[in-house]
């Protein structure tokens, strides 16, 4: 006989079975939503390759969508990922021959300054591109290397701003629909002043939700919101009152 002790440990052991269970993003470019807090980091996106500069960086805070403006471009470029950390010779011949190069999240990196440095050159003169995302603008580097700094002096940038509640709410109808889930207006309004100002906060609370509803074979209802809020609290993911 299963009483509900064992129950509740059943439901449990089914999230944990799924914590590894993932789901990729929809990023391509009919998957954006367009706001104020993007749209001059989306315009710089689709004017390529008719850029000011070879060189171009997209900066804003975490969980900004710099990622999806990212994943656009390479796939619009045909560009190739390099690290920020250890340039290596393959992302400089590509840059050689005209190819286009992604670097994400640079200053969350030592940087290879020599190498980024070297790539930049081979960008310049074999008439390719570069598009480097990071959290602040070329200034907040520090960088040490006097010939990287002023190469870097006249890149096109384009800052992401902060997610507004227009990007938010439809950020997250978007994640909850990329599960095939239809969610309740109810359950959007409720949500909407209760979630952190983070997209990538925002896809958390979603992935979290989705697990819970999976475990318990339930639609995504105000009380299982509710239940997934107050977890996050107890776990230390703090998150706005939920009464």
């Amino acid at each position: 006989m299963n009483d509900s002790k064992s129950d509740r440990g059943g439901t449990g052991r089914h999230e944990q079975l799924l914590l590894d269970l993932t789901r990729d993003p929809a990023l391509s470019r009919d998957d954006l939503v367009a706001t104020p807090a993007n749209r001059s980091a989306l315009a710089l996106v689709d004017s390529w390759p008719n850029w000011s500069s070879p060189i171009a960086v997209l900066h804003g805070a975490e969980g900004s969508g710099k990622s999806h403006l990212a994943a656009i471009w390479k796939d619009k470029a045909s560009a190739r990922a390099a690290d920020p950390a250890a340039v290596d010779g393959g992302a400089i011949e590509h840059a050689m021959v005209g190819g286009a190069i992604l670097i994400e999240d640079l200053d969350s990196h030592t940087p290879d300054q020599t190498g980024l440095f070297h790539l930049i050159n081979a960008i310049r003169q074999g008439g390719g591109s570069l598009l480097v995302t990071a959290r602040t603008s070329p200034s907040g580097w520090r960088l040490t290397l006097p010939d990287l700094v002023s190469r870097l002096r006249s890149v096109s940038l384009a800052e992401i701003g902060p997610p507004d509640d227009m990007l938010l709410e439809a950020v997250l109808v978007k994640l909850f629909s990329d599960r095939q889930i239809s969610l309740d207006p109810a359950v959007v309004t409720f949500l909407m002043p209760r979630i952190e100002r983070s997209l990538s906060a925002t896809a958390t609370l979603v992935e979290r939700i989705d697990r819970r509803a999976m475990a318990q074979r339930s639609a995504v209802t105000r009380p299982l919101v509710v239940d997934v809020l107050r977890s996050m609290q107890q776990s230390g993911q703090e998150e706005p009152g939920t009464d």
